[in-house]
């Protein structure tokens, strides 16, 4: 007899559950057929690249990081007023001056929007 109140109440906790997940999964409402369809992230942050990842929040290297994710290299760097003899990589929006053998960062140029244009 002691035991049906705690079990009333197990199933009422089951229950609330429940209802809290109803729903919570159909097209639309968060979640995207695409890349990043196994997170739980806005609809508008699931075709970035980091998928989920806001704006600004992305990886950022520092001197002597390894640069091993997506990256352009920069062809004619001279073009864009760098030095023509490094390699120049850009990742998001920023570009790096990388060591051409060990992907190794060396210095951050800056934005991307800034120095490429």
């Amino acid at each position: 007899m002691r035991y049906v109140p705690v079990f009333i109440a197990a199933a009422g906790l089951a229950l609330v559950g429940l209802a809290a997940e109803a729903g919570n999964h159909k097209p639309g409402k968060g979640r995207s057929g695409g890349v990043a369809q196994g997170l739980d992230c806005p609809p508008g942050l699931t075709k970035k690249n980091p998928p989920c990842v806001p704006p600004g929040q992305a990886r950022k290297y520092r001197r002597g990081d390894i640069i091993d994710g997506d990256y352009w290299i920069v062809r004619r760097p001279g073009r864009h007023g760098l030095d023509p003899h490094y390699t120049y990589y850009r990742v998001g929006d920023h570009v790096y001056h990388v060591d051409r053998e060990t992907r190794e960062v060396l210095d951050l140029i800056g934005a991307a929007a800034r120095v490429l244009d």
